[in-house]
C-alpha cells in the first residue's frame, strides 16, 4: 500500500508540474486571475498528498502519536486486566516502566527583571498585612498573640539570627511553609537530592534596625522587616538533607539550586501571593507577603 501511494503521489506531482500553465499567454486580467487560481489549486493538492504520505510512512498503523513523556498528565490508577495482572500506567511522576519522570531546569530569564519589587511597593503590603513595629526583644515577648514562631522544619532551615527574631504574621508563615514544600516538590520532579532553603532574616525590631544602620549605610529605618511580613531567603547557600550517619548525598551546585528556587518563587509571585526583590549584595531574595 505504501509503494502504491508513493508512486501515485509521484505521478500526480509530475502531472501537476507539467500543467502549471507556465508559458500560457496572459492577455487580460481575467486570464491572469485564472492562472493564479490554477497554480494555487495544484500546489494545494500536492501538499495534501505529501502530508498523507508522511503520515503513512511515520504512523504505519494509522494511530495518533503517543504523547511525550515530558508532558504532565493527570495521575492514573493502575488497571487490573481480566487475567488479574496489574497493567503499568504512566503518570505525572512515573513512566509506564516505573522509572521516574525527570523535568529540566529552566530558571528564569533574568533575576533582576523577574523579581523587581522595590521597598516602596513592599512596604505598602507590609503595613496592610503586618503588625505595628516592635520596639525591642522584650516587647516582642508580649506580642506573641499577633505573631507565630518560625523555626527550622522539614522544608526550611532558619539561620542563626543576630539582627532579627524568628516570628511572622500567620499569613507570611503559611507562605514560607508553602514555598519550602514547593521547592521540595520541584527538586523531586527534577531528580535533585533534597535541600532546604535557608532563611537569613525574619522580623526585626526597631533596635535591630538601628544597630544595622550603624554598620550598613544601605539599611533603611523604614524596613519591611519591622512588620512581621518579610523574610530573606538565601540563594547561595542550602541545607543538604541527608541521614546523620550517611550515606552522603550527591553534590549539587548552588547555581542549580538557585535556578530551581527562582522557578518556584516566580510561580508564587505570579499567583499574587508575594512581592520579591532580587538582592545582589545581600545574596538573598527579599520577600514580602501580599
Amino acid at each position: 500500500m505504501k509503494e502504491f501511494l508513493y508512486s501515485l503521489c509521484q505521478a500526480l506531482y509530475r502531472t501537476a508540474k507539467r500543467k502549471m500553465l507556465i508559458g500560457t499567454p496572459v492577455v487580460t486580467d481575467k486570464d491572469r486571475q485564472r492562472l493564479y487560481k490554477a497554480r494555487f489549486l495544484q500546489a494545494f493538492v500536492v501538499c495534501v498528498l505529501m502530508l498523507a504520505l508522511v503520515k503513512w510512512v511515520w504512523l504505519p498503523d494509522g494511530s495518533p502519536a503517543a504523547p511525550s513523556a515530558s508532558v504532565a498528565t493527570p495521575p492514573a490508577v493502575d488497571s487490573v486486566g481480566q487475567s488479574g495482572t496489574v497493567a503499568a500506567v504512566s503518570s505525572r511522576y512515573r513512566h509506564a516502566d516505573g522509572s521516574r519522570v525527570k523535568n529540566r531546569i529552566f530558571s528564569v530569564s533574568s533575576f533582576k527583571n523577574t523579581f523587581p519589587d522595590l521597598n516602596d511597593v513592599q512596604i505598602e503590603s507590609a503595613r496592610k498585612y503586618g503588625v505595628s513595629p516592635v520596639q525591642d526583644r522584650q516587647e516582642a515577648e508580649h506580642r506573641k498573640k499577633e505573631l507565630v514562631y518560625v523555626g527550622s522544619d522539614p522544608y526550611i532551615h532558619v539561620d542563626n539570627l543576630s539582627t532579627s527574631i524568628p516570628y511572622l504574621v500567620p499569613r507570611a508563615a503559611v507562605l514560607l511553609h508553602d514555598i519550602g514544600k514547593a521547592f521540595f516538590d520541584s527538586l523531586y520532579m527534577k531528580d535533585i537530592p533534597f535541600h532546604k532553603i535557608i532563611i537569613t532574616s525574619v522580623t526585626r525590631t526597631k533596635s535591630d534596625v538601628e544597630r544595622l544602620r550603624r554598620g550598613n549605610l544601605n539599611a533603611t529605618d523604614n524596613s519591611c522587616h519591622l512588620y512581621g511580613t518579610t523574610v530573606d531567603i538565601c540563594y547561595n547557600r542550602y541545607k543538604t538533607v541527608e541521614p546523620p550517619e550517611g550515606p552522603a548525598r550527591r553534590q549539587v551546585r548552588n547555581d542549580s539550586l538557585k535556578w530551581i528556587l527562582s522557578e518556584v518563587l516566580r510561580d508564587f509571585r505570579n499567583q499574587n501571593r508575594c512581592y520579591i526583590k532580587y538582592e545582589v549584595k545581600q545574596g538573598c531574595f527579599h520577600l514580602t507577603v501580599k
